[in-house]
């Protein structure tokens, strides 16, 4: 299926995980898409390759909005203009609240909250008219969970910007909406889950496995596809019902 041929797309933190399946199937869909990595470069190339020429990498820190007007400008020359924008690169550090420092603060917040606002700033003004942004969010806005104060609250500010820009780019028939994942099968969830943690998460969700990033690449897809041309504002808990 060719359902974004003729498409553009950026994808923040693109390197691996569900970034990674995000760019592999919007140029599946007949996308060209640049996406950012940070240190990852043998990972980037790897997405590159598997992408047979329809994604390019490029280097940036989301944690300096320089380098995501860079990387948004960087887009747009390689493409000649954009169409989709998918904000998608996050950090995840845990700890109590009372162990975190205000530099943690900081740099969870400009990473996880301010790159996206500063990237859906840029594209308010430069992302063609009929355009789509698909946030990634997390259901930790819903479900609060020892540990993750910081990323919840960072991507519930992502939520709530999306959900004005949704109101505010509608006129130009621009599409703003978030994904929110459950639990989905990465090193990063793997990285801050004990694997009895892990067997929990399978026990909560009703479909009884743990999410694939394709999954929630298919529902960026769909986003950002024309099927998804009347669905704007809203955030989309893709859980496989995840319920306690």
């Amino acid at each position: 299926m060719s359902v974004l041929a003729g498409k553009t797309a950026l994808v923040t933190g693109g390197s691996r995980g569900i970034g990674r399946a995000i760019v592999e199937r919007l140029a599946e869909d007949g996308a060209e898409v640049v996406f950012g990595y940070r240190s990852a470069r043998e990972a980037a190339e790897e997405v590159e390759a598997a992408a047979k020429g329809r994604a390019y990498a490029v280097r940036a820190d989301q944690g300096d909005p320089a380098e995501v007007r860079r990387l948004f400008h960087e887009a747009e020359e390689r493409l000649g203009g954009l169409d989709i924008l998918v904000n998608n690169a996050a950090i995840n550090p845990t700890a109590p609240i009372a162990e975190f420092t205000d530099d943690d603060f900081d740099r969870i917040m400009a990473v996880n909250a301010k790159a996206v606002f500063v990237a859906i700033r840029l594209a308010a003004t430069r992302l063609r008219d009929g355009g789509r942004i698909v946030n990634v969010s997390t259901l930790n806005t819903v479900l609060p969970a020892p540990g993750v104060s910081l990323y919840a609250a960072s991507k519930a500010a992502v939520e709530q910007v999306g959900a004005v820009a949704a109101k505010e780019l509608g006129g130009r028939g621009i599409t703003v909406n978030t994904v929110a994942p459950g639990a989905v099968d990465t090193d990063a969830l793997r990285a801050v889950n004990t694997p009895e943690q892990v067997a929990q998460c399978v026990a909560f969700t009703a479909l009884g496995r743990l999410g694939e990033p394709a999954d929630i690449a298919a529902v960026v897809s769909f986003l950002a596809g024309p099927d998804g041309r009347w669905i704007t504002g809203q955030t989309i808990r893709a859980t496989g019902g995840y319920v306690l």
